[in-house]
Parts: structure tokens; sequence; C-alpha cells
């Protein structure tokens, strides 16, 4: 818990429910006065409305295509750019940011700060990748020692060393191994493993036949090819060990979970014994694995996909070691190719940015640095960004909101009239047990230990992984610290974590189009407003609703409650279904549900607070539209956006958000106060009747 948001949060942890409730009341008052008018970076254009009826298609009725009604002109004006694979508010806002970042990252490298301080790390990571010259003329030499460890291999004594070695460094493998909150002990940290392994986006790709797969198979054969011929190898060699690493990959895919069962949090906790682990894996011995990559005492795991682990570990005993040396080269190669020279990086980018992705270039190598430092040292790059672009009176506000937020959903879940009381006292004492982040952390990562220099990217890169996996190993037998963070400050995003049963909003996303001071309510409740009740509601949504107020996993709802909360959420994996994507391509209902679920819980609570505004009350028009009507014309902007045909079909086998169209309309379909602010009628396409209307929280 942070220590500093405010004494109710606190209070929330540890009073009932209807108490805890009163008290979030008197916060929303309390601290609504404390908001200031302050003047801050706007990410909107001079000049610009907040909401502009230049963007709208007249020659649309708002109830038969509401998401092209309000962003028709927009879209027809705004094609992806040729750096870009999708293109709308978020890439628009992340551009602005990733400028104002720009500023910190060229001030910072061109002066020399001191050692470990912020403006350090950040400058010199900076400078190191920005060196073209020097980054050419080291080419694959960066990662010579690397390549070297994967040459000594002989046997499958060496596999196994190699594999710890990788661990160690930061370098990925076979399998990923992390310190996390135990699903059913969140205050104790476990180490956890997951599957791995696979150069291609998704199980599904190695199997499906469809014309679109059929064309990725042999392209990621050849780009393997291409980086082993890169690195050396004959062009007749590369391609027969690019045979053999799509085979090994193959075989992984077959033992690998796919992304719809992994939104069943109980398949992917499978707590055990080393002892137990090593039976499940044809005997290997796991204690000397750990042991030899740092980690002792450790008992009992958590491992996410039990079948994948037997079948990694029966492949390497099996398969060939030259096989495996082939397949270790071209993921190390492949995974570093960003940070090596021009050869090796177009390679990829051709790959994963053309072929998979659709990208016809690559984006300003400015901004492909200024990820690389952002993932290096993040919360570095945090420190200076808050200080520089955001205000103790943003935060204030935001916090107003969230609570506003909070009041009007626990007066919804009293109201519902499919849960018992037994599971509506459950649901408000997690809802009043939500730990609130907004902007930045109260207390920041300590990167002591950490060299960063401007001389050599990779190895900046190499330490910082190396780095952040003995961070993450030495969480090891202490309590879960719950100030971290998951998110950087200037990231474009937010999001829920059930284990902290916790609403983080990062600084980044606080501009508009989802918040801006200067915006009338309709816009901010519309934009902002439907984020907070969004990522609110995945503390109840398919994966959410499995987890209790102290964030375990654990079933605290009444058997018919969880029948009929079946009942509602199987509704809108069916509603989605029916979406079609790219002609043929459907929707995955069942992979979205958590975010569909989500989304219609954001626009029903935040029009619900909205009612509540002066201006609402007021029913005013501005630019010809009521209060209501910006409210949803400032939901539909939110999600605009054009996205190439490739990266489209990428995000429906990937992605659990569903397409924007469908994020804007497909809730609204199902929302009577957007029926009676555009007067639709059974004859609009958009059009459902009461009765079919769903209605989750």
């Amino acid at each position: 818990m942070k220590k500093n948001i405010t004494y109710t949060l606190l209070l929330a942890l540890t009073l009932s429910s209807a108490y805890a409730q009163k008290q979030v009341k008197k916060a929303v008052k309390k601290t609504a006065k404390a908001v200031k008018a302050v003047k801050m970076p706007s990410a909107l254009p001079a000049g610009t409305k907040f909401i502009e009826t230049r963007n709208i298609n007249t020659s649309v009725t708002p109830g038969d295509n509401f998401y092209e009604y309000a962003n028709g002109a927009w879209l027809n004006s705004n094609p992806v750019p040729p750096s870009e694979t999708r293109w709308g508010s978020f890439n628009i806002l992340n551009d602005y940011t990733q400028q104002t970042v720009k500023k910190i990252l060229e001030e910072t490298s061109s002066t020399s700060g001191a050692s470990g301080t912020p403006e350090q790390m950040v400058g010199d990571f900076y400078a190191s990748g920005i060196n073209e010259a020097a980054i050419e003329k080291l080419g694959i030499k960066a990662i010579e020692p690397q390549l070297k460890d994967i040459e000594n291999i002989k046997n499958y004594t060496d596999l196994i060393s190699y594999l710890e070695t990788a661990q160690k460094k930061g370098l990925g493998g076979l399998f990923g191994i992390y310190v996390g909150a135990d699903d059913k002990d969140v205050t104790q940290n476990i180490l956890n493993f997951f599957q791995g392994g696979l150069g291609l986006p998704d199980k599904d790709y190695y199997f499906k036949d469809d014309a679109r797969m059929q064309k990725i198979r042999p392209a990621y054969e050849a780009y393997i090819a291409e980086v082993l011929t890169l690195a050396g190898a004959n062009a007749g060699d590369a391609k027969g060990s690019a045979k053999t690493i799509m085979a090994l990959e193959t075989e992984m895919a077959k033992s690998s979970m796919g992304r719809v069962e992994m939104r069943d949090p109980y398949k992917l906790y499978n707590k055990m014994d080393l002892n137990k682990l090593g039976e499940t894996t044809g005997g290997f011995d796991w204690k000397s694995f750990l042991k030899n990559i740092g980690v002792s005492k450790q008992e009992n795991v958590i491992v996410a996909q039990p079948e994948f682990m037997k079948a990694i570990m029966e492949m390497l005993k099996t398969k060939d070691v030259n096989d495996w040396k082939n397949y270790f080269r071209f993921h190390l190669i492949s995974g570093m190719s960003p940070y090596l020279s021009k050869a090796f990086d177009e390679s990829r980018f051709n790959f994963y940015g053309k072929t998979l992705r659709g990208q016809k270039e690559q984006k300003p190598r400015w901004k492909r640095v200024s990820a690389t430092v952002d993932g290096g040292v993040g919360m570095q790059i945090g420190k200076i960004y808050v200080k520089k672009y955001f205000s103790p009176e943003a935060k204030t506000r935001m916090l107003t909101m969230v609570n506003n937020l909070q009041v009007v959903y626990g007066e919804r879940i009293k109201n519902l009239d499919w849960m018992s009381a037994e599971t509506k006292t459950k649901a408000m004492e997690k809802l009043n047990s939500f730990m609130k982040k907004i902007g930045y952390p109260d207390t920041w990562r300590d990167y002591t230990g950490l060299k960063i220099d401007r001389t050599n990217y990779v190895q900046n890169i190499l330490r910082s992984n190396e780095f952040d996996n003995a961070y993450n190993m030495s969480k090891l037998g202490k309590p879960v610290d719950k100030t971290e963070w998951g998110m950087t400050p200037p990231t474009i995003n937010a999001y829920y974590n059930p284990a902290y049963n916790e609403i983080v909003f990062p600084a980044g996303i606080l501009q508009f189009p989802f918040f801006d001071f200067d915006a009338d309510d309709a816009v901010i409740y519309g934009g902002i407003g439907a984020v907070i009740g969004h990522e609110m509601t995945h503390g109840f949504d398919d994966q959410g609703a499995q987890y209790a107020a102290d964030g375990n996993l654990k079933d605290w709802w009444t058997e018919a409650d969880k029948a009929k909360f079946k009942t509602l959420t199987d509704a809108v994996v069916q509603q989605y279904n029916g979406y079609t994507v790219l002609d043929t391509m459907h929707v995955n209902g069942e992979l979205t549900q958590g975010e569909n679920i989500a989304d219609l819980g954001g626009v029903t609570i935040a029009y619900e607070a909205f009612k509540r505004t002066p201006q609402f009350k007021a029913n005013k028009s501005v630019d010809g539209f009521t209060p209501a009507q910006r409210f949803f014309m400032s939901w539909a902007q939110i999600w605009r956006a054009n996205t190439t045909p490739e990266e489209t079909a990428t995000r429906i086998a990937t992605d659990p958000h569903s397409p924007g169209v469908h994020r804007c309309n497909g809730p609204l379909t199902n929302f009577t106060p957007f029926y009676e602010a555009f007067k639709l009628t059974p004859q609009n396409k958009m059009y459902k009747t009461p009765a079919d209307r769903l209605k989750v929280w």
C-alpha cells in the first residue's frame, strides 16, 4: 500500500464495506476541494477542440455504426504512417509523450551526470544507443562471449549449464523463471516457471493452414537461415539448421498451452515441491539447477504448464546437441539483433515488422533507443519525467475521479438484480480494498550496482538484463512489496493487478484524449473516466472475479451467483464471437472476454458518475451536442485507429483486446443511455431490444 495516497485508502483495507464506502464518499468531497486549476503541457495541438466535428462522418447514422460516425472523417485522413502498424489515439499520445521523453534523453546525454544518478544512467544509455558508428564497427562481436558459451556446448550436461547461465544473465531460454506473489498466499513470493521457446507469436502459427500462416512459416524459416548466414554459416548449412530449428519449435508448440486456456488462473496454478517437479520432468535435478542460478532454500515452486516442462526436458535429453546449439545461437542473435549492426537489425525488422505486422519502415532510431532505455532504466526516466511534466494537482484530480467512480461502482453492485446479498458483501469488500496508484511510485526503484556507460550499447543492455534478473530473484524469502509498479510513469496505459488488488494509472495516460485540465467533464469522463471504470471492472471480470479482496485466488461466490455470472459472461463471449474482421476472421470472444467485460463496465460506470456532474445536470449543448452525446463522442475517439491488415490478423490471434471498432460499438449496443442520447430505433443496425442488452456490472 502506498503510504501517502490517502488515509481513506488505508481504512478501506480494514473496515467494513459500508463504513469504508462512506469514507470514500467523504474523500471525493475533500479531494475535490483541493484541486487547483493549473496549466500543464498538453498533448492537444493548439486550437484543437476536445470534440472535433470535422472528424465526423455525417453520411453514417450514429445508430448504425457509431464508431464510423464519430471517427470516420478522421480515419479517412489519418492513414497508418509507414513506420507504424497502427495509428490512433493511443499512438498519437504515445508519439507526443515520446517527444517529451526525447528532450530528457537529449539533455541528459549532452552532459556528464554524477555516476549512478538518473541523469547519468539515462543519458549514457541513450548516448550508447544513438552511436550507430560504434555499434556498426563492433558488429556481432558485441555478443561474442555469449556466442562462445553456446559454441562450448558439447553434451547434455553442457546444455543444462548453458540454460543456467542464460537464466542468470537474463537472456531467456526455453522456459521463463521469475519471482512473483503466490496466487494463493499473496503476502509471500515464490518461484514461477512459465513456458517459452517459440519464435512465432503463438502456438497456432505452427499448425494453422490458412493462407496467411502458409506464408508466414516459410518466411520465418527463411529468416532463421538469413540470421545464421549473417553470423557466418554457409547458406546450405543455414537452410538445414533453419528446418531443424523450425521442427524443434513445432514440437515445443504441441505441448504449449493456448492463450484461451491460460485465461484460467487455476490451470496455471500448479504448486509442487522440487521432488515432484523432478518426477514430472523425468527425474531432472531441479535443486542443483536452482542452486546454480543462485536460488537456495526454495522447496516449492509454481509451474504454469507442467506438460510443457515435461516435454521440453525430454527434448533436451533426446534431441541432437548440435541442433540445440543452432537453436540457441539463432535465438540469441535474433533477440539481440535490434541492438547490433544494421544487417542484423534490418533482417529482424523485415520479418517481425514487415511480414508479421505490415510495418513498411523502421521507427526512427531515437524512438527505438528510447524504448530500450525505458526497458532498462525506466524508473530513472520516470523520476525526471514526472518532475518536469506531471503535477501533484493532476494526481489529486485523478484520485477524486477514481474515488467518485468507486462510489458509483459500489452503488451498482448493491443494486444488482442477479447477485445475492451474501456475494454482494464480498464484492463490496473487494471494491473497497482497491489499492490506487496514480502517476508515479511513492518509492522509486533503487538501481545501485547497475553500471551504465556511453561506450557500449549491447553491454548496457546485457548488464541491465542481468541486474533485473538478480533483482527479481532477490525477492525470494522476502514479503511481497506492493509498492512496486509494473509500468513506468511515461507509459500510455493502465492496469489492474489481481494479486495486489490494485488499479494503476501511469502519468503518461493522464493526457488528452483521456485527460486534460481544460476539458469539460463529458470529455474527461468519456475518456479517463471510462479507463478508470475499465480497470475497476477487471477486478470483477472472468479472471479478476476469481480473486478475493485480499488478492488471493479463492472462491468468494455462492454457487448460484457463480452460475448466473457465467451465463452473463458467456453471452458477452458470444456477442464478440459474432464480429468479423478482415472479411472472414472473427474476434475470439473467449480470448477477449475479460477486456470486453471491462469495456462494458468502464463505459457504464463512467457514465453513471458523469450524470452527477453539473455539466450533465445543466444539459447545455456544445457545438450541437448534448453533454450525454459529448460523453459518447469522447468514448468513441479514444478507440479510433487505423491498423494494417497484418497487424490486425496478429492481434486477433494474440491480443486479449478486441479491435477498436468493437471496443467502441460493442458495449454501446448494450447501453440504454446511448440509445437515448442518439435516439436509436429498431431500424438502426446497432439496435438491440431491451431484453437482449447485456449487463454484467
